[in-house]
């Protein structure tokens, strides 16, 4: 009890700290780009940290563990795949997007940068890409939502719907209030200490087992150390490209792709994808640890085996078992920070495309900017609620949640942002053609033929919408001499 106690301490300076951010940036969010995109203000550190915070969700301390303490080390193949794609988002996309979305008249949302690119007076492509916002982040966000519930249930005894309540409303705090400003500060705070904490437990438990017991154990179960293998048999091709394949998902990924849009300037990219491209891979490498040292360790100590859905909870039983009340209590923040830093991200760009890309369209012109502000807010909330309600059942794992949703944005809006940045000839409606059938087709594969094939759905919708996007774009008549003006000064800029 005495540790519960100590941990609860931890637990209220770290979420009163998260709200007394939001409070602070509440007053300097006087406009929509400042409350959606930080008046592009934010600086290299800000933006590496807090997107590369803003990716990897509870999947990284709960997902990709659980599934290493599972199957063994050949579960890394999709941080491999991750770590190919924020490398490439960041050399190839960022700057070119950073640049782009200024000139094509300072948009400050993904759906308004495809309708500024294409110059159009229809606004079908920008209510497409709202819709699609929409319904994947309310399942990206509901699988936040599910992490900081059994976080809660798991540490401190509580029911999963109460500690479910508990993580929504605080996130909902202070996204709420702070907009854009208080997410990318938090995020920054909540990258550093995701960073240290996912350090700081493989090192103990692997310390606490030793050497010689730590290759005993592993050895003793086949296949379970090499990267090729899927316990005795050979590692399937299909699960290596499926696996691999989730890199693909950056391309697509609005709460990503509008930190590249808000940094001060393009210059600034490459010291952000330094930054960036360091924090990713040492802490891909120490969640993976964590899973494989955490099986090691529950082995040494004669503690029961976890189940699929139980795995997912490995980084709180080794904190629990080998840190002091307070220490721990910090620690298992970090999950509360790997939860938050996407989850309040995902609200913010779902709100900004409900409010902005699906109410602005149709509304009246000339709304002021505190009318929108208003709106947006209780779009905030409106969102967190119907997330609340997806979240309600507690047999969903975050792994099948976070990836249903990046198959999602990673099919729909990858092509698309893609040849949309690099492709001189694409139009609008090759664009919206693509974002369409690739939603669809991820959907339709998710529920037919992922089983039967083992391909992740992702993949093949990827390359559909790619070529779907090609065809169209060639059939439809060329691009305006204005929107071919304004990609050749975007291409001058370079990448």
């Amino acid at each position: 009890m005495q540790v519960n106690i100590w941990i609860l301490i931890a637990f209220a300076i770290y979420l009163g700290v998260m709200i007394g951010i939001g409070i602070f940036f509440s007053k300097k969010s006087s406009n929509m780009s400042d409350y959606f995109l930080g008046g592009r203000q934010m600086g290299s550190w800000l933006t590496a940290l807090s997107a590369q915070a803003s990716d990897m969700s509870g999947w990284l301390i709960m997902g990709l563990p659980g599934a290493v303490y599972l199957s063994g080390v050949s579960s890394a193949w999709i941080a491999i795949g991750l770590g190919i794609g924020t490398y490439l988002n960041w050399k190839l996309v960022a700057k070119r997007l950073r640049n782009y979305s200024e000139v094509a008249g300072d948009a400050i949302t993904i759906p308004q940068y495809f309708q500024n690119r294409f110059d159009s007076r229809s606004s079908a492509v920008r209510v497409v890409c709202a819709v699609i916002i929409f319904v994947f982040f309310l399942i990206y966000t509901a699988s936040g939502f599910n992490a900081a519930a059994k976080l809660i249930e798991n540490v401190f005894g509580i029911k999963y719907t109460i500690g479910l309540t508990i993580g929504a409303v605080v996130i909902l705090i202070y996204t709420f209030m702070g907009g854009y400003f208080a997410v990318v500060w938090t995020d920054f705070f909540q990258g550093m200490l995701m960073f240290f904490a996912l350090l700081i437990i493989p090192i103990l438990a692997y310390f606490a087992v030793g050497s010689a017991e730590f290759a005993a154990i592993t050895s003793a179960k086949t296949g379970y150390m090499n990267l090729m293998a899927n316990g005795s048999e050979p590692y399937a091709f299909s699960d290596l490209i499926s696996n691999l394949a989730w890199g693909l998902g950056y391309f697509g990924m609005p709460h990503i792709l509008v930190r590249f849009m808000s940094i001060k300037s393009g210059d600034m990219i490459k010291k952000s994808r330094i930054i960036a491209m360091i924090w990713v891979i040492i802490s891909l490498i120490a969640s993976v640890a964590v899973g494989c040292v955490g099986y090691v360790y529950l082995k040494h100590t004669g503690i029961a085996d976890l189940d699929a859905v139980s795995a997912e909870t490995i980084f709180m039983v080794l904190v629990q078992k080998l840190t002091p009340g307070l220490i721990a209590g910090f620690l298992l923040c970090a999950i509360v920070s790997a939860i938050m830093s996407t989850s309040d991200s995902q609200l913010l760009v779902t709100a900004s495309a409900v409010t902005s890309d699906i109410y602005g369209v149709f509304a009246e012109k000339g709304t002021d900017e505190k009318t929108m502000l208003k709106l947006s807010r209780i779009a905030i909330a409106v969102v967190a609620i119907i997330a609340y309600v997806i979240a309600l059942n507690p047999n969903n794992t975050v792994m099948s949640l976070v990836s249903n949703a990046w198959a999602g944005f990673g099919a729909a809006f990858g092509p698309a942002k893609l040849l949309s940045l690099f492709w001189r000839r694409t139009t609008m409606n090759g664009v919206l053609t693509g974002m369409i059938s690739g939603a669809l087709i991820v959907m339709v594969w998710n529920k037919y033929l992922a089983e039967p094939t083992g391909i992740y759905e992702l993949l093949p919708a990827f390359f559909i919408s790619l070529a779907l996007i090609v065809v169209v774009s060639l059939l439809d008549k060329k691009p305006s001499k204005k929107v071919l003006d304004e990609f050749d000064k975007v291409n001058k800029l370079g990448i």
